[in-house]
This record gives C-alpha cells, sequence and structure tokens, in this order.
C-alpha cells in the first residue's frame, strides 16, 4: 500500500539535513594511528573497497576532513564526483580517519538510520544528475554545493525496513557488480583471441589444412612452411618516414582538402577520424602542402608509429585517407615489389612475433625511436598471393566473429549499468520491500513508522542544542 503522496505507508518525507550531519568533526587522541583517504584510493564502483594509508591522527586531523566509522563520504568535485567517488567507511584504525577537503561527509544522526541507506542515496541517478546540474565554480574545479546536499529530498523507511532495504541492495548490486566483472574481462580474452588469430596467421597454422603441407623451416625465432620466403620489409616494399609540419604553421579544423594524419589517430589497424561523435581530423593549408607533399600516403599503404607510447601500432590506410599528410612520428610501407596483400601485410606487423622484436629494439635505443633502417631489416615471412588471400579471408572471418562478441558485450554491460539504477529506484520507491511491508504492519506504523523516527531526532538535537546565553539588562 502507498500513502496518497506516493510513497509507502509508514515512509515519511525528509531532506537529507534531517537525518545526518554534514562534515563533523572527530575529537580523539593526537598520538592515535587514524586512517588517511586521499582522493585516489577512494573507490567509483558501488561494492568497491575504500583504502587508506595510516597515519598519527595528529598529522591529519586539522588540514583535512574529518571521517568515523559508519559515515559515508562523496566526492564533492569534477569529475570526481560524475565518477561516482563514494563509500561507506570501515576498517579505519581506531574507528577514525581523514581524507581529501574534497569529500563530504555525512554522519547519521541516529543509529536508526542505516549508512547503508545513505549511500544509495547518495549513489542514486537523482542525486548524481542533479547535483552535477547545481555544481558551482569555475571550468574544471567545479564543486556540488552544500546547501543542495543538505536540501536533498528524500522518502525515508522505517528503521525495521531501512535495514531490509539494505540487506537487499547489498545481495542485488553484488550480483549486478559479479556481473559486470565478468563481462569487463571478456574485452581482454578478446584480444587475446585477436592475438592468437594474428599467430596462426603469420605462421602458417591457419592455412595448413588448406595449403597441405606441414613441412616447415626456421626463420628467425619460430617457424614458417617451406613453402613460404623468408625475406625483409624492406626486400618487398619502401619504407619511408612522415613529416612535422614546418615550424611556425599550425593545423586547422577548415576541411582544406589537405588532411593530416596524426599518431594519436593510427588505432586499432585503420586510421580515426571521429571519436566520441567529434571531428578530429585536422588540416594543412594548401601553402603548407606544397612544401610538404612528397610524405602523403596512398590507400593500402601500411603505417607503423615509430616513437611515443603507442610505438609499433600499425594497420593499413584507408580509402578515405587518400592523399593524407602523415605524421612524422609514423612510418609508411609503400610501393610493394612483390605480390603483397596489404592486409595480410598489417597482420604479420601487428602479430606478436613482430611486437616483441620492436620492443625490444625500442627498449635499448637510446630515445625509445624506432629507426627506418630497422624497420626495413625488420623479418617479413612471404606466403603466395594466393595463400595470402586466403589468411586474409579467414583472418576477417574470425575478427568479425570476436567484434560480434563484443557489440554484445558493449551492449550488455549497457543494460548492466542501467540495472544498478533501476534497482535504486525500486528501492526508494518501495518495490523491494511490498511483500515485506504487508507481512510486518506493526514495524511500520505507530512508533516504528519513519514519521515518529524523524520526530524522535528532531527532539533529540533539540535536546543537544547549545542554549543561548542573553545578556540581562543593567539595573538602575
Amino acid at each position: 500500500m502507498t500513502e496518497p503522496n506516493n510513497i509507502p505507508i509508514g515512509w515519511a518525507h525528509c531532506s537529507l539535513a534531517d537525518i545526518v550531519t554534514l562534515n563533523p568533526k572527530n575529537e580523539a587522541n593526537a598520538e592515535q594511528v587514524a586512517g588517511f583517504v586521499p582522493m585516489a584510493l577512494a573507490p567509483t564502483s558501488y561494492h568497491g573497497t575504500l583504502n587508506f594509508e595510516e597515519k598519527l591522527w595528529g598529522e591529519i586531523k586539522k588540514s583535512y576532513t574529518n571521517f568515523a566509522n559508519g559515515d559515508v563520504i562523496f566526492a564533492k568535485v569534477t569529475p570526481c564526483f560524475e565518477n561516482g567517488k563514494a563509500s561507506v567507511v570501515s576498517g579505519l584504525p581506531n574507528g577514525i580517519g581523514a581524507g581529501s577537503s574534497e569529500f563530504y561527509v555525512l554522519r547519521p544522526v541516529s543509529k536508526n538510520i542505516s549508512s547503508t541507506l545513505i549511500f544509495a542515496i547518495i549513489k542514486s541517478q537523482p542525486f548524481m544528475q542533479q547535483g552535477a546540474q547545481n555544481m558551482t565554480g569555475a571550468v574544471g574545479l567545479r564543486r556540488v554545493p552544500r546547501a543542495y546536499v543538505e536540501a536533498f529530498p528524500i522518502a525515508l523507511p522505517p528503521t525495521a525496513e531501512q535495514k531490509v532495504i539494505a540487506d537487499k541492495l547489498d545481495t542485488l548490486l553484488a550480483q549486478v557488480d559479479n556481473t559486470q566483472t565478468r563481462l569487463e574481462r571478456i574485452p581482454e580474452i578478446l584480444k587475446r583471441f585477436r592475438q592468437s588469430v594474428l599467430a596462426a596467421a603469420v605462421s602458417g597454422r591457419l592455412t595448413e589444412e588448406w595449403r597441405g603441407s606441414i613441412e616447415n623451416q626456421c626463420f628467425e625465432s619460430f617457424e614458417i612452411p617451406k613453402s613460404w620466403t623468408a625475406t625483409t620489409i624492406g626486400d618487398v616494399a619502401d619504407v619511408k618516414g612522415g613529416k612535422r609540419i614546418p615550424k611556425g604553421e599550425e593545423l586547422v579544423y577548415e576541411n582544406t582538402g589537405f588532411p593530416y594524419i596524426r599518431a594519436g589517430q593510427l588505432k586499432d589497424g585503420t586510421v580515426i577520424s571521429g571519436e566520441n561523435g567529434r571531428n578530429i581530423q585536422l588540416y594543412i593549408t594548401e601553402s603548407v602542402q606544397k612544401t610538404i607533399s612528397r610524405y602523403t600516403v596512398n590507400p593500402g599503404d601500411a603505417y607503423i608509429t615509430i616513437v611515443g607510447a603507442s610505438i609499433g601500432d600499425a594497420g593499413i590506410i584507408p580509402g578515405s585517407h587518400d592523399g593524407a599528410n602523415l605524421t612524422e612520428n609514423a612510418a609508411k610501407i609503400t610501393n610493394f615489389k612483390i605480390d603483397l596483400s596489404p592486409k595480410y601485410l598489417s597482420a604479420w606487423l601487428r602479430s606478436e612475433y613482430l611486437q616483441q622484436l620492436i620492443r625490444l629494439e625500442t627498449k635499448s635505443a637510446a630515445q625509445g625511436k624506432l629507426a627506418l633502417s630497422r624497420i626495413k631489416t625488420l623479418p617479413f615471412p612471404h606466403p603466395t598471393i594466393t595463400e595470402q588471400t586466403e589468411i586474409v579471408r579467414r583472418v576477417d572471418q574470425l575478427f568479425a566473429y570476436a567484434d560480434t562478441i563484443e557489440r554484445q558485450v558493449n551492449s550488455a554491460l549497457e543494460r548492466v549499468n542501467q540495472l544498478t539504477q533501476s534497482i535504486l529506484a525500486k528501492a526508494f520507491r518501495g518495490e523491494l520491500t511490498t511483500q515485506w511491508r504487508e507481512d510486518n504492519p506493526e514495524l511500520i506504523s505507530g512508533e516504528n513508522s519513519a514519521e515518529a523516527l524523524l520526530e524522535r531526532i528532531k527532539a533529540e538535537r533539540a535536546a543537544k542544542a547549545p542554549v543561548k546565553r542573553t545578556r540581562k539588562k543593567a539595573t538602575a
């Protein structure tokens, strides 16, 4: 049953300020060991662990936000607030701690208020969305106002029902977290699967049955079919570097007809021209183009990054970037001298065999750079063009299978993420405890109702409030 104001019988409307103390102080001996929590140690997931460092209370009590076991903490500053950095505090040495000044602390004003329920409130979509909308301050350093937190409206269940809701949330959301964790592991499994496919492709194992031969020959640190040619990249194609734009010149957003490929666009075996719906393709002017026109690429050229964190990333230039200018942080492999499938070449460049050689090469290099001369001497296992075509067909087929699974996983992850908020919404509508209320009417009515609980809290606060002193008037 629900009341006319759309909350379950026995519940009461109130604000967070009615049931918590915001940013309380701890009283403790300065020599006691306490827990120190910088923002980096706060979890983002619902069941994440709050980690801490041990420090003396005297070292942290004044300059940092105080909290204790049973409190709820959450980040108030962007982007940590939007990322959901929050936790119910537990396990602190001597039960006390302090942390970043960018935390808000919510301490239940009564043992009859569940910390888990408060935590669920600040993890709910309404609190998170409205909090982000009400942020104040400069860009990059915006914070959720204290007044927003204190005034946030809630529907408070009776004490007994709070515990039932908290237990149900712990059980249901633990299952959600477990499902999410399993789904998040799948992309890494698929990554290993793709690498195993490439390894089988460039070693001849993928087409062993098709070829009808199992005779092998030694090639570098592994074996290739005896019918293949052991050669080098420089023997089968030209290797040329990209070009930095002239000093003083800048890339422009306007489409001048002369796109410039930056290192950050060389991903996933191709050239990325858009990200999250935002155009990231930049261009050079016609005058600049005339000075670096020798460094353009053609569809089917292979690329390989030669410096930076993504060194060794490789792939094929797509038709969308015909005639584009290539960054100086990458090299192109072009002008094939033999029958060579660009996709097969890409498979070799992206295989773990070659990537290991590149890692060894750049690790020993003075500046972690892959020299063009070294790229030319990198080994290259060369099958016939007919077998290359079959290899590419099989790789494409297996990769398409992996891509399908990845899309399904991403879709499932979206649904799981929505499921957490769906469960929280049901909890605050009383839908998780409908049957429990019907079975336990005496625990939600009269003195056990939330309205009666709020009245007791109000009376207790009034009794603890300091008495204001009044100045006596002087007598004549």
